[in-house]
């Protein structure tokens, strides 16, 4: 299941017309303000963005408390939720599911959720070099020789 997709509008938009495009972000989920040299930004309201954090914290408890009662269910389902772990090796499947929870229970007790992005990101890199036998070959296999002292960057 995706997110519906925001109203997207340009930046200046919001600079020239900024109480229709507020208003816009009240009517909508979100609107998100596309810049040219820059990140794109996200107007919500102030409701909606503690509503959605929320939810978040409280689905990361969940899964947490969930997680603690039946490990195997969890690890069972990530293959359905993020298909790309098919490739993981089991061990590395384990230490996935593992780090995934603590990592999002960790994040939504902050109140950000950017260490979980990364750790998706990272073990969605691993499982492709576990996908590309000559890639997984190249990363692991040992070269012949020593090539000397590296030098310091």
């Amino acid at each position: 299941m995706t997110a519906a997709p925001l109203d997207s509008v340009p930046f200046s938009e919001l600079l020239r017309q900024p109480a229709e495009t507020a208003e816009r972000a009240f009517r909508a989920r979100a609107v998100r303000l596309r810049r040219r040299d820059a990140a794109d930004l996200v107007l919500m309201s102030a409701d909606r963005a503690e509503a959605e954090g929320q939810v978040v914290d409280i689905t990361t408890r969940l899964l947490a408390a969930l997680s603690r009662q039946n490990p195997e269910l969890v690890r069972g389902l990530l293959p359905t939720a993020l298909p790309w772990v098919r490739f993981l090796p089991e061990h590395d499947l384990d230490k996935f599911a593992a780090d995934f929870v603590a990592v999002a229970e960790a994040a939504a007790a902050m109140g950000n959720t950017a260490a979980i992005s990364q750790l998706l990101v990272e073990w969605r890199h691993t499982a492709e070099i576990h996908a590309d036998p000559e890639l997984h070959q190249a990363l692991t296999s040992r070269p012949a020789g020593d090539f000397g002292v590296v030098p310091r960057p």
